[in-house]
């Protein structure tokens, strides 16, 4: 049954319904088999989040898909050596030609201020500076041939970015590559973006990007209203992907709970015994998570048909948050990033949740 829903996914991918980061794309893999089990193989109003019935915080309204660079040049001091995250000594003698290969490692790219070096992207990575470049990935897999094609003088990846013998092909030609712990916390954002800078050379860059990130994200925390009668709301995390029939719900390893915890919210999923990353949507499972709100990718919401549609698969209606229609979108692009703009999706998911005084 895996092989009959891989390349629907696949397929998904090419028309912009990407799974938006690497290590939830090895997530939904790991239990597509069991998903497909479940369920088969086989931009309106309504695909945007509503709170009981009403608009709450609508996609149509979000900020342009961008990122903000730091307003100094970058200065690159290399030849530089870093220690990759597979423990590898890597040495960096220029920054002329880069490519990252997942979303959040673009998004620090440009941040920091590198964006016209970078030659190539990754399918998953749309923000408007960078949706032009050339891609080098189909679905979840690198082409050492198309990265190689363009010369770069330094490839960055993370350590599920596969399969690693693309990734050792790449590094057989010479390429330097670094590889950057994925993100599963907001107490990764940091260490990611020094990683990112210190493979540049540009460290104290770096430094201020943390700085400017971390302060923004604290600005977003001190304006979560307190929980009503000291109840903090329950939020499950889904992930849909309406024409392949995957409907999941996140455990403790999705990578959405310390986001929700951030925004003064209960990760459902987690709190209901669900110790995995993701596992296919029951009846049960939903009841036994009883969310009073449901977090979902906004390509996935729009790939069930919207609120109505996600309000059909089994079970979800009959939860508080499926009976308030409750129910909170962000840009597949950002969500799980944990990158240099966590307080835009952290304010993007506590506008929507804290919405009409909730």
């Amino acid at each position: 049954m895996a092989d009959c829903g891989r390349p629907l996914l696949d397929n998904e991918q090419e028309e912009g319904a990407s799974v938006r980061t690497t290590r939830l794309a090895g997530a939904v893999i790991a239990v597509l088999a069991l998903a497909l089990t479940a369920g088969g193989c086989g931009s309106t109003d309504d695909a945007g989040p509503t709170t009981k019935g009403k608009p709450a915080g609508a996609r149509a309204a979000a900020a342009p898909d961008r990122v903000e660079p730091l307003a100094a040049a970058p200065k690159p001091q290399v030849p530089v050596t870093v220690t990759s995250a597979d423990g590898k000594k890597v040495t960096v003698a220029s920054t002329e030609r880069i490519v990252p290969l997942t979303p959040a490692l673009s998004e620090t790219v440009f941040t920091l201020g590198f964006g016209k070096q970078v030659v190539a992207r990754d399918n998953a990575t749309t923000f408007e500076q960078a949706k032009k470049l050339p891609v080098v990935t189909r679905a979840h897999n690198v082409s050492a041939e198309s990265v190689l094609s363009l010369k770069p003088t330094v490839v960055l990846a993370e350590t599920l970015t596969g399969p690693a013998e693309a990734i050792g092909q790449i590094r057989d030609a010479g390429v330097p590559v670094v590889l950057v712990k994925p993100g599963k916390s907001l107490a990764d954002v940091g260490p990611r973006i020094d990683a990112v800078a210190a493979a540049l050379g540009v460290t104290s860059a770096g430094d201020e990007l943390k700085t400017r990130t971390q302060t923004r994200i604290d600005a977003v925390q001190k304006k979560i209203p307190q929980p009503k009668e000291g109840k903090k709301q329950r939020v499950a995390f889904l992930y849909l992907r309406g024409s392949a029939s995957v409907y999941l719900i996140g455990g403790a390893e999705s990578g959405a709970t310390s986001l929700l915890e951030a925004a003064g919210a209960v990760d459902a999923g987690k709190e209901s015994g669900l110790t995995k990353d993701f596992t296919p949507i029951t009846s049960e499972a939903l009841a036994k998570a009883a969310p009073d709100a449901l977090l979902v990718m906004a390509d996935g919401l729009e790939s069930v048909g919207g609120v109505d549609g996600l309000l059909k698969i089994p079970g979800v209606a009959q939860t508080p948050a499926g009976m308030d229609r409750r129910v909170v979108s962000v840009d597949d692009g950002v969500i799980l990033n944990y990158g240099p703009r966590t307080d835009q999706v952290l304010r993007t998911l506590v506008d929507q949740l804290y919405a009409n005084g909730s």
